[in-house]
């Protein structure tokens, strides 16, 4: 596993600087630019929220590093904080994500309280509750990125595989989440890279269902809003872009 330094000891106005800086390189190269130029606030520091894709894209690759880094800052979770989001909250991402419990958003974004609007499915499966939810955080709370966040080893995934293989009903309704998974299955593929594939294509199908949707598609053109695909490696911690 490729490891990262961690930030310079630097004081107050230097350290969030460099922060910023790091956080808008690593989202270019890494992920994706989208929108205005990123806002320059640190990670973490509550009210000062990124009102834009690239920046709000910017914050979760930084805040990334800094978990696999092991540099976690463990951000807005102080009494002031908890005592501001009792009257509101404006979360900067929503993040569909599998419900592993392996992968959970604010810990591999090293994210705090009312950061983000985090919406689990097994597999990322669609529905109209995910897809509420979803809508709700772009609709009402103005939030700027959508994360669909697959990861190495997804379960669902892997059942959707093996039952598709040995013809198999799985029980009840976790056939419903196999057969939503079902048409990403690569078949000249085999074992390990039967999986991973299908990882990986569930995420792209699963993104593309989400731009078009008429609540988000306006949005998306106007550059308001970016919906993006992802993929967390549990071997190395990362977080890359699925294109």
């Amino acid at each position: 596993m490729r490891t990262e330094e961690g930030p310079p000891a630097a004081s107050g106005a230097r350290r969030r600087l460099l922060w910023a800086a790091t956080g808008v390189v690593a989202a270019q190269a890494a992920l994706v630019s989208a929108g205005p130029a990123p806002s320059s606030s640190p990670p973490g520091s509550f009210g000062l929220r990124p009102d834009t894709p690239r920046a709000a894209l910017a914050q979760l690759v930084a805040g990334n590093r800094r978990w696999r880094t092991y540099h976690e800052r463990h951000p807005d979770r102080s009494a002031a904080v908890r005592r501001t989001l009792v009257g509101s909250q404006h979360p900067f991402a929503v993040v569909l994500g599998c419900i592993d419990s392996r992968v959970p958003p604010e810990l591999v974004f090293d994210q705090g309280l009312g950061d983000l609007l985090t919406v689990r499915s097994a597999g990322e499966v669609l529905d109209e509750a995910v897809l509420g939810s979803i809508a709700y955080g772009v609709l009402e709370l103005d939030v700027p990125l959508v994360v669909v966040l697959g990861h190495q080893g997804c379960g669902a995934v892997t059942a959707a595989v093996q039952a598709a293989e040995t013809r198999t009903p799985l029980p009840g309704h976790v056939m419903y989440l196999a057969e939503q998974i079902r048409p990403v299955i690569d078949f000249g593929l085999q074992g390990r890279a039967r999986v991973d594939a299908a990882v990986t294509a569930n995420v792209r199908r699963v993104r593309a269902s989400l731009t078009r949707e008429p609540d988000l598609a306006p949005r998306i053109a106007a550059g308001r809003l970016a919906v993006i695909g992802a993929q967390y490696e549990l071997t190395s911690q990362r977080v890359h872009r699925v294109d």
